[in-house]
């Protein structure tokens, strides 16, 4: 089973969702700490913020909910953002800190850069 390692940021941002969407974001990371592949509607690639990069997906009455990972590696997935989406479009501004902040957490935490 692989490990899991969350940015501190992204897991102090879920904590912070209901219960419901926290439930359906930690079984979908038990998937994959299993090998399992996510789909949609539950996860999709998000190239805009780099290859290997996907999104867990959710929703309730009160708002549109996501978690982004990397689960190519061996060992592990990396939990590196989350956030409460207010708009249809994912805006360029919110783009840019995403992959950067992913890099940085990459190069910190894994010295993979």
């Amino acid at each position: 089973m692989k490990a899991v390692d969350f940015h501190p940021a992204a897991l102090k941002i879920i904590k912070g969702f209901p219960v419901n969407v926290r439930k359906i974001i930690g079984q979908a990371i038990l998937e994959l700490q299993r090998g399992e592949k996510l789909s949609m509607p539950l996860s999709r690639p998000v190239k805009s913020v780099g290859s290997g990069v996907e999104e867990i997906r959710s929703k309730d009455l009160n708002g549109i909910y996501r978690t982004f990972y990397l689960a190519r590696m061996k060992d592990r997935i990396i939990v590196f953002h989350a956030f409460i989406k207010k708009t249809q479009k994912m805006p360029k501004k919110e783009i840019i800190p995403i992959v950067f902040e992913f890099f940085r957490f990459l190069f910190k935490r894994h010295s993979l850069l």
